[in-house]
C-alpha cells in the first residue's frame, strides 16, 4: 500500500473509548463510516475489519463504574472516512 492510500483508509480496529489501546482521536476526528452487515451503522463503539466484529452498546446499560456494557457482534466489517466524499476508499476483509 502506498502511503497515500493507507491515509486514506482509517485503521484496521479502532474504538471510540479514550482509555482503549486502539483509540485515536485524530482518526475520529475525520469521521468513520461503519458498515456492517450490508448496513451502514452509527453506533459502533469499537471494531476490527480483519477479525470480522463490531461492538455496540447494549441498551443504556452500564458497569458498576459508570461505563456503557458493550456486545460483540461477529460478521462483514468495512469502514471509511466520512471527510473524502461520496465514492471514498473502503477497507475491507479479504
Amino acid at each position: 500500500m502506498s502511503e497515500e492510500s493507507t491515509q486514506d483508509t482509517p485503521p484496521d480496529h479502532l474504538s471510540v473509548n479514550p482509555r482503549s489501546p486502539h483509540f485515536d482521536g485524530e482518526k475520529l476526528q475525520r469521521g468513520v463510516g461503519i458498515r456492517f452487515k450490508d448496513r451502514v451503522r452509527t453506533d459502533i463503539e469499537e471494531y476490527c475489519v480483519s477479525e470480522g466484529w463490531v461492538r455496540v452498546q447494549a441498551g443504556k446499560t452500564v458497569d458498576r463504574k459508570g461505563n456503557p456494557l458493550t456486545i460483540k457482534l461477529n460478521g462483514p466489517v468495512e469502514a471509511w472516512y466520512e471527510d473524502l466524499g461520496d465514492n471514498p476508499p473502503v477497507i475491507k476483509a479479504d
